[in-house]
């Protein structure tokens, strides 16, 4: 199991970026690329559990960790998962003690969980490696909390107290509509929010984490204290690339017709 370093919680900047296209070509040139880590979103992403396994073995050969976006707390929905062998779980819209408590128990195997084992996964390469995945799954499996609510922001100090929660994540856009504020860091609301979430994990020993809207913001964040960041996605970056580029057609047609 390729599993994530703890130092990338220890402060250092961990850099990712999303996966939505269900595409292991996409996941195979972030892997190329060099990111730290790529979050394949199984929430708002087009793939599915099928699609998954290939975009694993795309990220297999590459430094590149995989973290999965799940698109609820579901004990089905994080076995069948977590039987393919990510390095840790995204799950949104984390709202309180309870909710982030499940998250943990359906995440880990017992005795510390409640999630169901299996000899022949890939996760414990089909048998050949069952029981060091057993030994390490629990201790080294990054759980991650996503921040998107109020009742998430109000507790968040609460939801970086539970065991085996390793990282706060802000989600942006959700957070940004259940304030009624723009997304944006000169909004001194959404500021706020963030600083206070960023401030609630590093007072109980916990990673910071946001998905940035734009590069130049991520200087600012990382002042607030967010090391666990992410830029862009798969889909987004292919349509930016290619509207510039159509963008300079259009402007040599102009001269062209001059």
């Amino acid at each position: 199991m390729k599993w994530i370093s703890r130092s990338a919680l220890n402060g250092e900047l961990f850099t990712g970026t999303w996966l939505s296209m269900g595409s292991p070509l996409s996941a195979e040139v972030v892997g190329i690329t060099g990111f730290d880590w790529a979050l394949i979103d199984l929430e708002h992403g087009s793939g599915d559990l099928k699609d998954l396994y290939y975009q694993l073995m795309a990220l297999e050969p590459s430094s590149t960790s995989a973290i999965v976006r799940v698109p609820a707390i579901d004990p089905v929905i994080f076995k069948g998962v977590l039987d393919l062998g990510p390095a840790g779980l995204m799950v949104p819209h984390v709202s309180d003690v309870a909710a982030a408590s499940r998250l943990v128990d359906y995440a880990r195997i017992p005795p510390l969980g409640l999630r169901g084992a299996a000899t022949s996964t890939r996760a414990s390469g089909y048998g050949s490696a069952y029981r060091e995945y057993l030994s390490e799954c629990n201790e080294n499996l990054m759980l991650i909390a996503q921040i998107e609510s109020i009742d998430g922001m109000e507790n968040a100090d609460a939801i970086a107290k539970v065991d085996g929660i390793d990282v706060l994540f802000v989600g942006p856009t959700d957070l940004s509509i259940a304030l009624g504020v723009s997304h944006e860091l000169e909004d001194p609301v959404f500021r706020r929010a963030i600083v206070d979430i960023a401030k609630a994990a590093s007072e109980n020993g916990k990673t910071a984490g946001a998905l940035v809207r734009n590069p130049q913001e991520v200087p600012e964040y990382l002042a607030m204290g967010y090391t666990f960041l992410s830029v862009g996605s798969d889909r987004g970056m292919i349509y930016k690339g290619m509207q510039e580029t159509m963008n300079m057609f259009r402007s040599l047609r102009v001269q062209v017709r001059r």
